[in-house]
């Protein structure tokens, strides 16, 4: 017979693994646990470096749009995708988006990347880049696994000419990046979504996502996947501005 004695036990001991869980992705976020294979059993590839399409967005940081990373150099404490140090005070925002890649443009990509093993890297062209992220992908064999990346990379690339589908993907990032292997674009999602709204001046959308951005990453807490000083400062700014645009709003 099942006795409440034994259901409490089982609770307990499912509450105990998910404050587990929790704690191994904050030390991991951290970076005080280090990701021993994670992205080979995320069934990670490759990874693409993604930059707005704007004017915001500095020549150092648009010209390594679309390059494409093996996944060991990614993992690499000192990775950077530029050759040259970004040009903005606050640096630009980018994003490496991992990548199973299975449908056709991808495996070309992919194909190439592991030709050039020796540099570990190659750059797509703005077409090539632009036919990757067109592709079929929702119909590959891992279009689950790479759903919420090609969320990521489509909103980059279609901020001004898509502006309501970029806000719909950032959104969906937002609410979705739960694994490990997504951690890395939360802040770039935060970042840009923020950027979105404040443009098409939607005041109090921007002030409740940058609210969502200082409860999910906590001003006395840092990490690998945590927003710098300058990323948090922008959004500080942001905040002021988006306030006083959003009381100038209500009392018009």
């Amino acid at each position: 017979m099942f006795h409440t004695h034994n259901l409490l036990m089982y609770l307990i001991g499912i509450f105990v693994l998910l404050l587990l869980w929790q704690f191994y992705k904050k030390q991991i976020a951290a970076g005080r646990i280090l990701e021993v294979d994670i992205f080979d059993r995320s069934g990670v590839r490759m990874y693409v470096y993604a930059t707005p399409n704007d004017e915001q967005t500095c020549k150092t940081c648009s010209a390594v749009n679309g390059r494409v990373f093996l996944p060991t150099l990614i993992t690499k404490s000192d990775f950077t995708p530029l050759e040259v140090s970004c040009m903005k005070p606050t640096p630009c925002t980018g994003a490496p988006v991992g990548l199973y890649g299975a449908w056709l443009e991808a495996r070309s990509v992919l194909d190439r990347l592991k030709s050039s093993r020796k540099q570990g890297h190659i750059q797509l062209s703005a077409q090539e880049f632009r036919e990757v992220i067109d592709g079929p992908w929702d119909r590959s064999v891992g279009a689950e696994t790479d759903r919420l990346s090609m969320y990521m990379l489509s909103a980059m690339a279609y901020e001004n000419s898509k502006h309501d589908v970029a806000i719909g993907n950032y959104g969906y990032v937002i609410e979705h990046a739960k694994a490990i292997q997504h951690l890395k674009l939360l802040v770039p999602a935060f970042l840009r979504l923020t950027q979105l709204l404040v443009r098409g001046e939607r005041w109090a959308e921007a002030l409740k996502l940058i609210e969502q951005f200082e409860a999910q990453f906590p001003s006395f807490e840092s990490g690998v996947y945590f927003p710098s000083s300058a990323q948090r400062e922008l959004m500080r700014i942001t905040k002021t501005h988006a306030f006083k645009n959003q009381v100038m709003k209500l009392s018009a």
